[in-house]
């Protein structure tokens, strides 16, 4: 690397993902940035959601990585993909850290980011700052106000409460970490989200690393090459040339990218395809049929608006228990939902998932008239949850036993057939008419039973509690004798979980 005085090496601006549980406002903060450095007639010009923007505060730009959530970060950094200079950590300030929170944290630990803590809906009246920080603690994150050295903005997206400053401390989270890239190195980026265009044909989003990009040059990743035609701005304006840490739309590859691969610039062809891995086709399915020998399978065929999106997609069904009942994907790709979709479906009796995708109409009427059934999602933690809940109807009932009570034979008095009139205590406990009972001597058992009526000083009762003697008409299929002990039990139907 050149000298670090040399008139090559340049700051570059932030790279921020944002990260946290679901409904904790990571979407509303990203639009409350854009509301407030973007103005509408710059907004008007963002015709597609491409997964990133770049904003400018104070002079300085930073770049925000929209990403469908920590799912789609975490399928990128498997890649090895450096994707992010700083981490949002969204926390809405009524609720609290919740699960997602947490696995959003271990991520952000697992990159070595620096870390915000951003208190969010703090316009809430059941808003309480200071008790979110302090559950953080248990989390080993400590904000600067417990005596720590993580950064917290109390903001409201709603409002734009705190945007201002939390723009600022990004400015100087990434003043600390002296962000600098050589402009002489050769161009380096990594696809965060690429698509298939009908018209424009294999579309690339690509956060730019170092270097810089021009149109016209080769450039390869590990499962595809091609030549720069065309580059845009996350305006969808036209650029020539694409400098670190900036979103570009690239339009030349021969394929799709796969989300996270790292894109270089090559001198040929030749040495773009030679420095390919073999990783396979990005075409292909990303997701492998998964079904167990449960004997209770679930038939899956997704479609999603990106491959950033289908990995991650296949991470969270990944995570999800199928000992009891297994995911078969028949069909994973990227595009709206077609006909032949809805075929497939019909044919196998599979579930149809769209993430951020419609059916066409044609799919729709099919799908109608072949009772089809089509989820649209555009959120992947509900997409999963759904997924789960599939899987769980497909589980039997559980069989539960409730203890109720336990009774001591105090006299037998007389036997019809299965049927016997005898006394007895309880012992503690609560003895319910219609109870199922296990009858044991001696400590063992000896056999089964049920209770078909209770009678308390010879009147009809429902139920006998402890302490107290009472008549039972028993049947089943033992004898009883004196001494005898009846443990009443009740069965009860719960629903099983994966």
């Amino acid at each position: 690397m050149a000298d670090k005085n040399s008139k090559n090496i340049k700051n570059r601006p932030p790279v921020v993902v944002v990260l946290g549980h679901v409904d904790h406002g990571k979407s509303s903060i990203l639009e409350a940035i854009k509301d407030f450095k973007i103005t509408s007639k710059e907004s008007g010009g963002i015709t597609q959601h491409i997964g990133a923007y770049q904003i400018e505060h104070e002079g300085k730009k930073i770049t925000f990585i929209d990403t469908p959530g920590h799912e789609a970060f975490s399928a990128m950094r498997s890649r090895g993909a450096k994707i992010a200079d700083i981490a949002l950590l969204v926390i809405a300030a009524e609720e609290g850290l919740k699960p997602q929170t947490k696995e959003a944290i271990k991520h952000i630990k697992e990159a070595k980011l620096p870390m915000i803590v951003v208190l969010n809906k703090i316009d809430k009246p059941q808003a309480d700052p200071e008790r979110v920080k302090r559950e953080l603690v248990n989390q080993d994150v400590i904000v600067e106000s417990l005596g720590g050295t993580v950064p917290s903005i109390n903001t409201s997206a709603s409002t734009g409460k705190g945007i201002p400053e939390l723009l600022e401390m990004i400015l100087l989270v990434a003043e600390m970490e002296d962000l600098k890239e050589p402009l002489s190195e050769s161009a380096c980026g990594s696809v965060i989200e690429a698509y298939k265009d009908a018209k424009r044909g294999p579309v690339a989003v690509v956060i730019m690393h170092s270097g810089i990009l021009n149109e016209g040059v080769i450039i390869g990743t590990a499962s595809t090459t091609g030549k720069v035609k065309t580059m845009e701005d996350f305006q969808g304006n036209r650029i020539k040339q694409a400098f670190p840490s900036m979103p570009v739309i690239i339009l030349g590859f021969e394929d799709v990218p796969d989300t996270g691969e790292e894109v270089r610039v090559f001198s040929e062809a030749e040495g773009a395809k030679k420095g390919m891995k073999p990783v396979g086709n990005a075409n292909s399915s990303l997701i492998k049929p998964t079904g167990e020998e449960t004997g209770k399978i679930v038939n899956l065929i997704i479609k999603t608006d990106v491959l950033g999106s289908l990995e991650a997609i296949n991470n969270v069904l990944k995570s999800i228990p199928r000992e009891k009942v297994g995911i078969n994907v028949l069909k994973a790709g990227v595009g709206e939902i077609n006909d032949s979709d809805v075929k497939l479906a019909k044919t196998s009796g599979s579930l149809i998932l769209g993430f951020r995708v419609k059916a066409t109409p044609i799919a729709q009427k099919l799908a109608l008239r072949e009772k089809v059934r089509i989820m649209a999602f555009d959120i992947i933690y509900e997409l999963a949850q759904s997924v789960r809940e599939t899987l769980e109807r497909k589980l039997s009932p559980q069989t539960l036993k409730k203890d109720l009570g336990r009774i001591k034979i105090l006299a037998f008095f007389k036997k019809e057939g299965r049927r016997q009139v005898i006394g007895g205590k309880v012992l503690n406990g609560e003895v319910k008419r219609g109870a199922m009972i296990e009858v044991s001597r001696n400590e063992e058992k000896i056999g089964k039973g049920r209770i078909i009526r209770l009678q308390r000083e010879k009147e009809e009762v429902d139920s006998v509690g402890k302490g107290r003697e009472c008549g039972i008409l028993f049947e089943g299929d033992v004898q009883a004798q004196e001494n005898d002990i009846f443990q009443a039990y009740a069965e009860e139907k719960q629903k099983d979980t994966l």
